[in-house]
């Protein structure tokens, strides 16, 4: 593995974070989050039209830039750096390498390249709390997490020649309340073929209620989606259960971006306490003079780099057939809790003021966790994989 950067990666970083240092600002932040939509729509356009961000690990053939995954993560931790609330994570890390690996040619050519272009948000319905299980990251994916039969979830049926039909609910739904195209995970074939299958939804769809949820993190809009007798398009040529192989897959590189995108936030939020400890004083001295506040802040930078490390590791290690996502994603989220933590403590009363960024990272922490962790259950599935504990007999 090469460690350093190539002078196009420390580009696509230099030009994201002076995109974002202008339009997404502390006060743009906040007005974004309020709107109806979550985010910043010329913000999006922005990033897509400029940087083509959408589009940065999609091929050419579709209108993508062709990079790799490892792009893709620098760019979601200059993101993170800032919060920025965007259909990034929602459209081109879960719902995109979907299409891109399941969808027939034909489905490719009609979605891909708007998705590259930034004129078309997806999202990726699959319970949240099942989130994790479903990208394979802290349990085996079986499918079960869909419902079946009657149990709940979405059920597919399909009508003779005239398509499929989707019935059933999904909650916390990133970005499910304004996403354009829905990919709706879904049982079908009753108890005697039942499978996991993903279908293609459109945002307007007859029969589709979607209605936005508050959530912990403001900056990561969820919705609760209602299909009523919904049509779908099933995504495939046909209904051979490769659903749920393709969802695993895609989980190790979301996780692998989602560990970068929570060292950018975490890595600010260092930085912002740190400036701060320099100016406030106490007893006629900047606190960030005394030894004890060294010594914690030193101790968050080594966790902080120690993330950074692993998830630009993962990032490396998709192209290569290692699957390590997981682990960075939970070193970061661990490092992103400690360091947001320790950011409200030592900016004193007003870390802990609706008007002070720092509860924004905090949130982050713990919604971030609440979705794709919690850590423990990240590392158990990561060492389960590993074999680390299984008893051996030792011959001598």
């Amino acid at each position: 593995m090469d460690a350093s950067f190539t002078a196009e990666q420390d580009e696509i970083r230099r030009t994201l974070r002076e995109l974002l240092q202008k339009r997404c600002g502390s006060n743009e932040l906040r007005t974004a989050v309020d709107t109806p939509a979550g985010h910043d729509p010329a913000l999006w356009t922005a990033l897509a039209q400029q940087l083509g961000l959408p589009g940065l690990a999609l091929p050419e053939t579709y209108g993508g830039v062709g990079c790799s995954a490892t792009e893709l993560a620098l760019g979601a931790e200059e993101t993170g750096r800032f919060l920025a609330p965007s259909p990034l994570l929602a459209t081109a890390v879960l719902a995109a390498p979907l299409v891109l690996a399941l969808g027939t040619e034909t489905q490719r050519a009609r979605l891909l390249p708007r998705i590259a272009a930034g004129s078309l948000t997806a999202a990726l319905a699959v319970p949240g709390t099942a989130l994790t299980t479903a990208l394979t990251l802290t349990g085996p994916n079986g499918g079960e997490w869909a419902g079946g039969g009657r149990a709940g979830g979405v059920q597919a049926r399909q009508v003779g020649d005239s398509g499929w039909r989707l019935y059933g609910q999904v909650a916390q739904v990133l970005d499910g309340h304004s996403a354009e195209l829905l990919l709706v995970a879904a049982h079908a074939g009753g108890f005697a073929r039942s499978r996991t299958l993903l279908f293609l939804v459109a945002g307007d769809a007859e029969g589709l209620v979607r209605v936005r949820q508050t959530s912990l993190d403001a900056t990561r809009p969820q919705a609760r989606l209602e299909l009523r007798d919904v049509a779908a398009e099933l995504l495939g040529a046909d209904d051979s259960p490769h659903a749920l192989r393709e969802l695993s897959a895609t989980g190790d590189t979301a996780a692998a971006v989602l560990a970068a995108e929570a060292v950018g936030a975490a890595d600010r939020a260092l930085e912002r306490t740190v400036q701060y400890v320099k100016q406030r004083e106490q007893f006629g001295r900047a606190i960030g003079s005394f030894q004890a506040v060294k010594h914690r802040l030193a101790d968050v930078y080594v966790q902080v780099q120690a993330a950074k490390s692993a998830a630009y590791y993962a990032a490396w290690a998709i192209g290569n057939g290692e699957r390590v996502g997981g682990l960075a994603l939970a070193q970061a989220l661990e490092a992103l809790r400690t360091a947001a933590g320790e950011g409200i403590q030592l900016h004193g009363g007003i870390g802990f003021t609706w008007e002070h960024d720092a509860h924004l990272y905090f949130k982050r922490a713990a919604g971030d966790e609440l979705l794709f962790g919690p850590v423990h259950r990240l590392r158990a599935y990561a060492a389960e994989g590993a074999h680390l504990f299984e008893s051996r007999e030792v011959t001598v």
